[in-house]
Formats: structure tokens, C-alpha cells, sequence
């Protein structure tokens, strides 16, 4: 099986390349390199004879249509996204521009490269667009959890942009006949994240002795997953699934910001305790809340369980200690991330005048 991965230096894009070649496949990887893009996310890929690497934008038409037509892939799995809601919130242009004009270029490119394929290969491609929970909005703490029939109620640039994506790839299989998937999933955390991302930056920071910053009261909820529980689900969809089908992936792990920050701290405590004694959690400081904060997100992921009997196998347990232990002994990777914009990006969004006098 030939895949061509768009945005695969990323965090979840990288994990689903490591997966898909432990599995034999053959990847063709497309990323612009932007700040969260790390090739060292792939170092043990490099030398793989199965891995390809391809500099450049989903956005470039002329680019994408020579990889299909040179590459000619069995699949397609759009990752390419920017991501961070405070950055869409700090200027929601880039986000435009990849998440819903770049998916639809993309689009463009894959039909007029597709209707020409052979009968029996356009059957059996499959574009799968990979997609947030954040494009149905926020829940209240009783309302049920999103399905695949909730209705679209983005409130943030990075949600409207993905919003806007999801429409443009269902659009193209029901006006076009192309055979698009669509995958909506909760909060990811694991090895390899950009440490913008709550998890990353809770552990980075109480390892460097810095404050850990908490939005608001710290009451808004997630429903968590961990990365490799995320990839296998997306490869269960993409070799298993009808064209035209949606499904919802979710972690089943429903917490507070506050509990993930007392959760990441305790799993510190006992990995690697502080010099002094004290808990982590004595660093936890709240900042103020973000404008048009979502309270809460949570999944319903039965469909694909009833169909598939995919479920997650890492408990948060489980997941924290992997990620963090892989965060201690990979200060090469760590250092190579601040020495790019992330300190910018970090004084201007966590500057000490945000941070509340009590904790």
C-alpha cells in the first residue's frame, strides 16, 4: 500500500508514518515545514527504503499534481493543518489559508488526478481527512457527547477553518463521486508534541521550574487520547471503511484541565521527583482565560466500536508515564524546538502579567 501523508512532520502525522511503515507500506511524506513541522520527528525514518520526503505546500497545485501523478498513491491522509486555537485567535490568516483553502486545492488536485485512474484503482483509493472534535463546539457538563450526526457549531478561527475543510471533502464525494473519509477526534498527547499543547507544556515547564498555567478556573473539559490508540483508529478507517463515512475517535478519558495538570504532575513526582521535595504541583498557577474558551468537548466514539470493535488500549495512566519518560530522555529533540519561535510564542502568550496572584 502506497500513502501519500500530507503535514507528516507533525505530532500525529509523524506517528501515523512511523506506524504505517512498521507495517510494511510504502509513504510518501508532503509537509511545508512550518514552525510545529520537525523532520527529527522522523530521524528513525530517514533510512528507511519504504520513506519519502517531498518540501512543500498542499496549497501548490502544481507541486501536489506531480507527486500524485510520479507517486501514485493508494491513499491519501490529509494531516496538513494549523492547529493551535490561541494562535488562530492571534491571527486566524494562516489558518484560512492551510486548513480550508490548502484541503481544498488539495481536493482539486486529487479529483483531476483521480478520474483518470483505472476503474478498479479509483474504487479502491480512499482520501481520509483528519479532523477535530472542536468543529461541534461546546458542550454544557450534562449534555450528551458529540456523535457523527451532531451539527457543526464552531467557535474559534482554527475550529471555523476545519469546519470549512470538512465540508469541502464531503462536498467532493457527494458531488464528485471521490471516495473521501472523515475523522473527528478528541484532544491528542504523546511523544514528539509541539509544546505549545497543554500536556507538553505542563511537563516542560514543572521540569525547568516554571510556572504550570492554567486557563480560567481550570474546570474546562477534554476527552483525551493518546497518539497511538489515534493512529491505529485512523488506519482501522482507512483500510476498513465505505467512501463517503465520518466516524468520531475518542480517548473515553474525560478530565478537567486541573485534572490533567495534577495528573502530569503526580506521574513527575514519581518519575522524577523535585530536587527539593515538594510536588509539581506547587507550580500550577491559573492565567486568564482565553477569549471564547469552549467548556468542554467530549466523544462518542460507539460507531466505530460497533463497527470495527476499535477501542483504546492506553489508560491516561499509562500514556502520561510514556509520554513524559520519552520527554526526559529526548532533551536533543526539546532543545531544538525552544531554539525556534517557541520562546516568542511563549512570552507572548504566558507573560507574567497574565498569571493570577493566587493559585
Amino acid at each position: 500500500m502506497k500513502i501519500l501523508v500530507t503535514g507528516g512532520c507533525g505530532f500525529i502525522g509523524s506517528a501515523f508514518i512511523l506506524q504505517q511503515l512498521s507495517l510494511g507500506r510504502t509513504v510518501l511524506n508532503l509537509d511545508v515545514l512550518s514552525y510545529a513541522g520537525n523532520p527529527e520527528n522522523l530521524y528513525s525514518a530517514a533510512c528507511s527504503p519504504n520513506y519519502y520526503f517531498a518540501h512543500g505546500d498542499i496549497g501548490d497545485r502544481v507541486l501536489v499534481s506531480g507527486l500524485l501523478q510520479e507517486f501514485r498513491p493508494d491513499a491519501i491522509v490529509n494531516f496538513a493543518a494549523e492547529t493551535h486555537v490561541d494562535r488562530s485567535i492571534v491571527d486566524p490568516t494562516p489558518f484560512f489559508k492551510t486548513n480550508a483553502n490548502g484541503t481544498a486545492s488539495l481536493l482539486v488536485e486529487t479529483l483531476n488526478w483521480w478520474k483518470e485512474l483505472p476503474k478498479a484503482q479509483r474504487e479502491s483509493f480512499r482520501f481520509l481527512h483528519i479532523s477535530t472534535d472542536e468543529v461541534f463546539g461546546s458542550l454544557s457538563s450534562g449534555e450528551a457527547a458529540f456523535s457523527e450526526e451532531s451539527p457543526y457549531r464552531p467557535r474559534s478561527p482554527y475550529s471555523a477553518s476545519k469546519a470549512a475543510a470538512d465540508f469541502y471533502v464531503r462536498s467532493f464525494h457527494e458531488t464528485y463521486g471521490l471516495p473521501t473519509l472523515i475523522t473527528n477526534c478528541s484532544n491528542n498527547y504523546g511523544p514528539r508534541q509541539y509544546p505549545e499543547k497543554f500536556i507538553p507544556l505542563l511537563i516542560i515547564n514543572a521540569l525547568q521550574g516554571k510556572r504550570l498555567p492554567i486557563y480560567g478556573n481550570g474546570t474546562n473539559m477534554r476527552d483525551w487520547l493518546y497518539v497511538e490508540d489515534h493512529c491505529q483508529a485512523i488506519d482501522t478507517v482507512l483500510t476498513r471503511s465505505c467512501p463517503g463515512e465520518t466516524y468520531n475517535i475518542g480517548g473515553n478519558c474525560e478530565k478537567s484541565n486541573l485534572d490533567i495538570a495534577y495528573a502530569v504532575t503526580g506521574m513527575l513526582d514519581e518519575i522524577k521527583p523535585r530536587a527539593d521535595g515538594r510536588s509539581y504541583s506547587d507550580q500550577i498557577a491559573f492565567v486568564k482565560d482565553r477569549p471564547g474558551h469552549d467548556f468542554r468537548y467530549a466523544i462518542n466514539a460507539e460507531k466505530i466500536r460497533r463497527d470495527f470493535g476499535w477501542k483504546p488500549t492506553h489508560s491516561l495512566a499509562s500514556g502520561l508515564h510514556d509520554t513524559i519518560s520519552w520527554y526526559l530522555a529526548n532533551d536533543g529533540w526539546l532543545e531544538t524546538i525552544q531554539s525556534r519561535s517557541y520562546k516568542d510564542w511563549y512570552e507572548l502568550n504566558y507573560a507574567e502579567p497574565r498569571f493570577e496572584d493566587e493559585k
